[in-house]
């Protein structure tokens, strides 16, 4: 059941993407939310009805990335992010994709998820439904006179974007204690066979 869920969520992000690329962003919005909003649901029936699978363990982060990247590009195509924040997405999810992908092949480690790595997950899913819905829209704080950081200039921007600021800062929170887990672990691992 767990699985299917995961699927289902899976089978949403093409949904959106249409919707969003047909300049129907309510619905597109909700469609976003919707997969984004059940990401604890497969986890939760997974250990709830003790059904933990392998497959489940590598298809809901994956659905999860699948979701953070069609996201992230849907928003900036709709001219609601600046570029730099797609590239700090994509290129975390894809070193975190890539590491963690050697660490199961070569020594058989998988780092747990930890509280901070959702709460990043969950801010930046919020921030960009409240970009895509781009309602309401408050004053920029006006501290920084440059484009590429909405919010902090004093263009009028959605409230979206400090969830994605949010989501930003805890990522790399989360991201610096994956990578330094993943060397002690790794090293550990290397020091007791030897090699």
């Amino acid at each position: 059941v767990a699985n299917v869920v995961s699927l289902i969520r899976l089978c949403l992000v093409p949904v959106f993407v249409v919707l969003i690329m047909d300049g129907h962003n309510l619905m597109a919005t909700f469609v976003f939310a919707l997969a984004a909003g059940t990401d604890f649901v497969d986890g939760y029936v997974a250990r709830s009805t003790h059904s933990v699978s392998r497959l489940g363990r590598v298809l809901d982060p994956i659905v999860d990335r699948v979701l953070m990247i069609s996201g992230v590009i849907c928003v900036y195509l709709i001219g609601q992010l600046p570029l730099w924040i797609i590239v700090v997405i994509i290129l975390r999810d894809v070193m975190m994709l890539i590491g963690g992908s050697i660490l199961l092949a070569k020594y058989h480690i998988r780092i747990p998820v930890i509280l901070i790595g959702k709460a990043a997950t969950a801010s930046l899913f919020l921030g960009f439904i409240g970009l895509m819905l781009n309602w309401p829209t408050m004053s920029g704080l006006g501290i920084l006179n440059v484009g590429w950081l909405p919010g902090f200039n004093s263009e009028p921007c959605s409230w979206g974007i400090w969830f994605v600021y949010l989501g930003l800062f805890l990522g790399f929170i989360s991201t610096t204690y994956y990578v330094t887990k993943s060397l002690m672990k790794a090293g550990a691992v290397k020091g007791d066979t030897g090699d």
